[in-house]
């Protein structure tokens, strides 16, 4: 064995090359070995972080989603009661963080037996804040405008609508027809009909909108224009809209 090692030794010393290669191996193994001792830490604070910041997501998601359901089942509970006051009162009470704010002034404002002062109230708060989406602030507006009829100047109801009745909102088209139904009111019946007409041509408005529209143009003895599928009735026809 002793034989064996001497003839390994030599060997090595005998091969400059190869002696060299096994210094610097074994150095630079030492070195690693170091750097581990020395920044291994760090390393275990990355792993640490990394599954510690995975936890934290995980339990951020199903803490939002049991508060998302303890507030519906809450409002739930409130629009069951019978009495108006009583839902109201109940829907007020219900704890909503900032997300869920909107949807509980709509709620508040849209309960068909709640008092309509009270609904314009919900609907104003919900408006002038500033830190609601603008989609929430958009249907109160309309919400607002259909609710409270003539008991507000047609001048005010035109400007609420006209603001949300341009490109790129959500309810251009509905904000559209509430301002054709405004130019009835006050007698334009001309202008009503063309109106009607243009919104039975718009490709955003849906189906259903297109025949009221076409109905009303009827009723106000005007002809309603030839018009072709919505682009989404198109598709779902198998149509060509273009």
């Amino acid at each position: 064995m002793r034989a064996g090692v001497g003839h390994e030794r030599e060997a090595s010393v005998s091969n400059p090359d190869s002696f060299i290669s096994e210094v610097t191996d074994e150095v630079r193994r030492d070195r690693l070995f170091a750097m581990f001792r020395k920044y291994g830490w760090i390393g275990g604070l990355l792993v640490i972080g990394v599954v510690g910041g995975a936890a934290y997501t995980e339990w951020s998601k199903a803490r939002e989603a049991a508060r998302a359901q303890s507030f519906g089942d809450a409002m739930l509970d409130a629009v069951d009661l019978g009495a108006p006051e009583d839902r109201a009162e109940a829907i007020a009470s219900v704890p909503a963080d900032e997300g869920q704010v909107a949807l509980k002034q709509l709620m508040l404002a849209t309960d068909a037996g709640s008092d309509k002062a009270a609904a314009l109230k919900a609907l104003d708060v919900l408006i002038a804040d500033q830190a609601q989406p603008q989609i929430y602030r958009d249907l109160a507006t309309l919400r607002r405008v259909m609710l409270v009829g003539k008991d507000q100047p047609i001048a005010d109801r035109r400007a609420a609508l006209e603001s949300i009745a341009v490109p790129g909102r959500a309810f251009r088209t509905l904000a559209a027809e509430q301002l054709a139904y405004l130019l009835v009111e006050d007698g334009k019946t001309d202008e009503a009909i063309a109106a009607l007409a243009a919104l039975m041509q718009d490709q955003d408005a849906p189906q259903g909108m297109r025949q009221r529209a076409g109905q009303m143009i009827t009723a106000l003895g005007g002809t309603p224009p030839e018009t072709v599928p919505a682009a989404g009735a198109a598709a779902d026809l198998g149509v060509d809209a273009g």
